[in-house]
């Protein structure tokens, strides 16, 4: 029998499946979610030679329109979301239209603001096909576009109408992408559940070979901890913010390094060991976090990265209130913190003490 798993985002009037299994984008039944008699499409150029095709002949609409996009985060852009308002106005699409978002999580949130923006509001599937889309950013309504000053700058929060993550589009993504979903996996444990943490410890190995057993299972239990803050907290106004563990660190070092040279998942990665730092987590959980990050393949060391200028762009993060650094801490693994009083020195402290490793 399938194993397969269903969770709910609890939003009252807006509330969403997100199901995990094999075989979805062949079998899921999408009609029952598309209400009118048009649909839009969104991909990418790796994503639909493999897959839009079999999605297409699942899809049971009278018009069908697609609409593939270059790779990489440098798409996410007002560019690229003005050239799809343009197709849907060029389509007649109406507020009975649904979006789908194949691909990663760059589709998921250029579609998802378009899908938020066009009409203020069309129905939208998020259909995940990267590790990290699917225990991240397709869930919880976050879309939008970078800036050049800045990563999702420009954005909001809109929630689709499903979550459908078929785990037999992993089975396709190169080592290095597949990684990237390890991070968010592991910050999930990190900032809510020591056991779930101890579990990636122990089953590491298994997620690196993809096993489709240690995949559902950590793809849904990342999805209930993302499920149960975002229920308690749609609009990141307290407790969701946690979820930014490493996060503040990791857009400054994407926009300082480059979009594409480094990748997100990469990039949180080295975010969390940096926030591990100046948290108050004891040295010897520091340490069982950065082993579990280089068992999984990520990077743990950064070189040649200007201080300074990481330091100018945090301070431009979309998070800092009262023009001072929010950051998300650990007291323990499983327990995080916000501290809203974090002063330059204090990030200048961890990127020293990060060199020093």
């Amino acid at each position: 029998m399938k194993n397969k798993s269903v969770i709910k985002v609890n939003l009252f009037d807006r509330s969403y499946p997100i199901e995990i299994s094999s075989s979805l984008i062949d079998e899921f039944n999408f009609s029952e979610l598309i209400s009118g008699n048009d649909c839009l499409i969104v991909t990418n150029e790796i994503v639909a030679p493999i897959y839009l095709d079999a999605l297409i002949n699942n899809i049971k609409t009278n018009n069908i329109e697609t609409l593939i996009l270059e790779d990489g985060e440098s798409t996410k852009t007002e560019k690229t979301w003005s050239y799809i308002i343009g197709k849907l106005v060029d389509m007649r699409a109406n507020r009975d239209t649904t979006i789908l978002a194949l691909g990663g999580g760059v589709i998921g949130d250029i579609a998802g603001f378009a899908a938020a923006t066009y009409m203020r509001g069309l129905p939208f599937i998020q259909i995940p096909t990267s590790l990290l889309a699917q225990v991240d950013s397709s869930v919880g309504g976050k879309t939008g576009i970078n800036h050049a000053k800045g990563k999702n700058l420009i954005g909001s929060f809109y929630q689709p109408i499903a979550v459908v993550s078929d785990i037999d589009v992993l089975k396709t993504l190169p080592d290095r992408e597949y990684k990237c979903g390890l991070a968010e996996i592991i910050k999930y444990g990190a900032i809510y559940d020591s056991d779930f943490f101890v579990w990636l410890e122990g089953n590491i190995s298994l997620l690196l070979k993809r096993d489709d057993d240690a995949l559902i299972y950590a793809i849904s239990r990342s999805c209930e901890i993302k499920a149960d803050i975002v229920s308690q907290d749609e609009l990141e106004t307290g407790k969701r913010a946690i979820l930014n563990f490493g996060h503040t660190f990791a857009h400054a070092i994407e926009n300082h390094i480059g979009y594409g040279n480094i990748f997100h998942g990469e990039a949180v990665a080295i975010g969390m060991i940096m926030a591990s730092k100046i948290s108050s987590i004891m040295q010897a959980d520091q340490q069982r976090l950065m082993n579990l990050i280089i068992k999984s393949g990520l990077p743990h060391k950064l070189e040649g990265f200007d201080k300074n200028k990481m330091l100018e762009i945090m301070l431009l993060d979309k998070k800092i209130k009262n023009k001072k650094i929010r950051l998300v801490l650990l007291s323990e693994l499983g327990e995080a913190y916000i501290e809203d009083n974090i002063q330059n020195d204090h990030i200048m402290d961890a990127f020293e003490k990060f060199h020093q490793d």
